[in-house]
């Protein structure tokens, strides 16, 4: 029995005339009556090797059941390849069926739409497309890993069911072992939780910012990258009801050191992909985004530009004033959508850009306030094709003015307790950001649509596989 070589490093082998065994899943056949030419891709690698059956050495059967899915184990010789388009192939000698592939599996026409393939997400993971964005999101997930150890960031387990609403937006998931049909109230008519699980009310988490504030405040720098839930009803490309997200708290950052600690980190991310995807990205830039390799090149050669949200609503203005079309109105106190944050980037300065100092009114409760009483530390990194993909603050590290803000939104001291204790124990300057992991990823391969970034994207109406 020979051990089975995986494709990726039998294509860097030039050891021709050894004995080999690949194992994988027919991506196509042909051939004549004399020689079938079967490529196989296991997975490992964008690329499929060649294996080429003489077909008076096989049983008739076993080539009739080798079709397009078909899984295959192949034993032969590695030999230089004479054809174009690979450098070396397998003169095959045995081939096992491993497992048979029906004339309905989904993924053998070609040309299927994005739409299709998430109808069919269980299958789509083995098409080239598919195949190389997930090899990609692995290297990112690795890549981020690294950078926090090399940089002295601890790993962060934050909660996944949490009784506290860190973004105040109350679109969370509500988790429970309580009866839905029969659902104990109290004399208000309220439901009454003390006999659910926890007690009281708890939910799916929409960030574990807070908690990672807590493990600042204790071990210096952590990192939290984990799964985040939000119950929004957003149909839209850049929106998921299940996404991972990498969040940074470091005591002693202020806004300043925030904002150096994103570039760093994300050119380190995109650096990372350059470096170790090549052959994916370069299948990417050729079948789905032709200016894929030259904006990650771009983001590396490029410093990021910093201004603050006045003076980015100024530029909007200026550009409304000269008849650009925007869709959502533009005025100080607005809540930035995406066609501004990308008519910045994309169009204004061509390159990412740090908005920083944005009004109070619409950001989060623990955002640091300046002395001007109307805006916060707050930022926000924008990329050319996404928008926004970090946000961030130096956070609130006085008691009282937190106090307040929390007083001024209304929410609710029993969930914030131990939160405001950080504030009364040994308070530090400190700032962190969030990073919606499958932004980053639609940024890197050059896909459109965040739903084609996840194995098994979950959305409004869709929790299938």
């Amino acid at each position: 029995m020979i051990k089975r070589t995986k494709i990726a490093d039998l294509l860097q082998c030039t050891d021709y005339g050894q004995k080999v065994c690949v194992k994988g899943w027919v991506r196509t056949r042909r051939g004549s009556k004399s020689v079938n030419f079967i490529a196989i891709n296991d997975g490992s690698t964008i690329k499929n090797v060649q294996v080429v059956a003489d077909t008076e050495k096989f049983d008739p059967e076993i080539l009739k059941a080798i079709g397009t899915g078909a899984c295959l184990a192949v034993e032969g010789t590695l030999v230089e390849s004479q054809g174009a388009g690979q450098s070396q192939e397998i003169q095959a000698e045995e081939i096992q069926v491993l497992g048979t592939c029906a004339p309905d599996y989904p993924m053998q026409k070609k040309g299927q739409s994005f739409e299709y393939m998430r109808r069919n997400a269980h299958m789509r993971l083995r098409t080239n497309t598919f195949g190389a964005v997930f090899r990609i999101r692995h290297h990112m997930a690795m890549a981020i890993h690294r950078y926090f150890h090399e940089h002295g960031f601890y790993y962060f387990h934050t909660p996944i069911i949490t009784a506290s609403d860190c973004e105040g937006a109350g679109q969370m998931f509500q988790v429970t072992t309580k009866n839905l049909y029969e659902l104990k109230r109290d004399s208000q008519g309220k439901i009454d939780y003390t006999d659910d699980f926890f007690g009281k009310p708890t939910s799916l988490t929409v960030s574990g910012q807070l908690e990672g504030e807590l493990g600042a405040t204790a071990l210096g720098a952590i990192y939290t990258f984990g799964p985040t839930f939000r119950a929004e009803n957003s149909n839209t490309p850049r929106h998921l009801a299940e996404f991972w997200m990498i969040e940074p708290e470091v005591a002693f950052y202020d806004i300043n050191d925030n904002m150096d600690l994103a570039e760093d980190f994300i050119k380190y991310c995109v650096k990372w992909a350059l470096d170790n995807c090549a052959d994916d990205l370069a299948f990417l830039n050729k079948m789905i985004d032709p200016s894929l390799l030259e904006r990650l090149h771009f983001v590396l050669e490029h410093d990021f530009v910093r201004l603050t949200y006045t003076q980015g609503i100024e530029i909007l203005e200026k550009a409304v004033a000269e008849g650009h079309p925007f869709e959502f109105p533009v005025y100080w106190g607005c809540d930035l959508a995406s066609e501004h944050e990308r008519y910045l980037v994309e169009q204004h300065f061509k390159r990412p850009v740090i908005l920083t100092d944005y009004p109070k009114e619409i950001k989060a409760f623990y955002m640091k306030q300046n002395d001007d009483g109307r805006t916060v530390r707050a930022m926000d990194v924008l990329f050319p094709q996404i928008g926004e993909i970090i946000g961030g603050s130096e956070r609130e590290a006085d008691y009282d003015k937190l106090m307040t803000r929390i007083r001024e939104l209304e929410i609710p001291m029993k969930d914030m307790w131990w939160y405001l204790d950080t504030r009364r124990f040994g308070t530090c300057p400190h700032s962190g950001f969030g990073l919606g992991f499958e932004r980053l990823i639609l940024f890197v391969t050059g896909m459109q649509n965040i739903r084609d970034v996840i194995p098994f994207p979950r959305t409004p109406g869709v929790a299938d596989f």
